[in-house]
């Protein structure tokens, strides 16, 4: 979803916003970002920001995430510079996934990879090769690493590792392609596209 077409899901973003409160601020404990409203909302969600919303039968928002381009100021050189050794990548090939959560209903246990999650990520890739992307920045605890390998994601770390609200954090980049979004399918079992189509009533995902 883009600013374009952000009237057509407006009751969904507000439940992304939602969602992306209550697991940030009232699960993870991240007071900076708590809001009166529980809308959890920052500078970098305006005009230029993508959100990738899983719905589920009834149209319930059941997972989130954001990509922010990086020919623009966005989160990892703005707010965690840190994480990162060096410049912070930056092109119009590139962008940030980040503000990644799922919500309560949706979470699965043991070592499976998330449904939800990964839909999402099916859908950073099926969105961005055809507009010329090829792979995104992001900060996530360092575990998640493997996890990006094993979907033939080429990720990189961006530098050390820091403890962030308790948990080891990294930045990473993660470069993909082609081989990529088949070993996504293969690992979603589905070959069909994860990306609502225009105006949807009932979207798997709405981008």
């Amino acid at each position: 979803m883009t600013a374009e077409n952000m009237q057509d899901y407006a009751g969904a973003i507000d439940q992304a916003f939602r969602l992306r409160h209550r697991v940030f601020v009232e699960e993870l404990g991240w007071s900076n970002l708590a809001r009166p409203d529980r809308r959890e909302i920052d500078e970098f969600d305006d005009e230029h920001a993508v959100h990738l919303l899983a719905l589920d039968e009834s149209e319930s928002v059941i997972g989130y995430s954001r990509l922010l381009p990086t020919t623009r100021p966005y989160l990892l050189p703005m707010v965690l510079p840190q994480l990162c050794e060096g410049a912070a990548p930056s092109g119009p090939h590139i962008v940030e996934w980040g503000r990644i959560c799922v919500a309560e209903c949706a979470r699965t246990s043991g070592r499976r990879l998330n449904p939800t999650a990964l839909a999402l990520m099916t859908a950073i890739v099926e969105w961005g090769l055809p507009r010329g992307i090829t792979s995104f920045v992001s900060e996530m605890p360092t575990s998640w690493i493997l996890r990006l390998l094993q979907l033939h994601l080429r990720a990189i770390p961006l530098g050390l590792p820091h403890e962030i609200e308790g948990e080891e954090i990294v930045a990473v980049e993660a470069a993909f392609d082609r081989r990529s979004l088949r070993q996504l399918q293969n690992k979603r079992g589905d070959i069909r596209s994860v990306l609502a189509p225009p105006r949807a009533s009932v979207a798997r995902l709405a981008s």
